[in-house]
């Protein structure tokens, strides 16, 4: 595990090298500002040319099933993104609250570190066939932007939703939109980060824990 971020961010912010580093996310973004809570992050890339992974993220072959290959497409007219994509949502439709990124890996999972901006709804509160039962599924729709009126669960101000979890061999996200989509939210607020934590990690992306601290894992 890397520590370390924010003596590192404050040192390029306070040196003024953050406008000319050496990796950049994009050709044309070196950093940006995401909100977590009530705490405002920097995203920027481990400037360290030479870091490899060493956490759970580095393992090939973990066995197949459960941990096999994600379909590109999770179902029709849900959109698969990746890194360039998710970080444009996370400066546009999470910066203006239109959007919700969330961490669909159960809760053990999330606080073992998160994408920075994102909400744990695990993948079981989401879907009704993984025991997401009305008051848990209720909970977690409501932090999508629902209501629910006399006739059922009003989509009308659904929020687009990225969903995510370990990675292309993780089914948790996958599970968690196929539940979306059976109680009727719209496919077009949905997207699919199919990267998830091991490709974020593997763009050198920071990872937040439960006590605010960020870390290049």
């Amino acid at each position: 595990m890397k520590t370390l971020a924010i003596p590192m961010l404050l040192s390029l912010l306070a040196s003024g090298t953050a406008h000319c580093q050496q990796v950049n996310i994009t050709q044309d973004l070196g950093q940006f500002e995401v909100q977590h809570g009530k705490q405002k992050v920097t995203i920027v890339r481990n400037q360290d040319t030479g870091a490899t992974l060493d956490t759970d993220f580095a393992l090939t072959s973990r066995p197949c099933p459960p941990f096999c290959a994600q379909p590109m497409q999770v179902s029709p007219g849900v959109k698969t993104i990746g890194e360039v994509e998710l970080v444009r949502f996370m400066q546009t439709r999470l910066a203006d609250d239109t959007g919700v990124l969330v961490d669909a890996r159960t809760e053990e999972w999330y606080k073992r570190g998160t994408i920075p901006g994102s909400i744990n709804i695990p993948f079981t509160h989401l879907h009704p066939g993984q025991g997401a039962d009305d008051i848990t599924l209720e909970d977690a729709l409501v932090k999508l932007g629902m209501t629910e009126g006399d006739n059922g669960w009003d989509f009308s101000r659904a929020k687009s939703v990225v969903l995510w979890c370990n990675g292309p061999w993780c089914g948790q996200s996958p599970t968690a939109i196929r539940g979306m989509l059976s109680i009727g939210y719209p496919s077009d607020k949905i997207l699919y980060y199919r990267g998830g934590m091991q490709l974020w990690q593997v763009f050198g992306l920071p990872v937040i824990y439960p006590d605010g601290t960020l870390k290049f894992d």
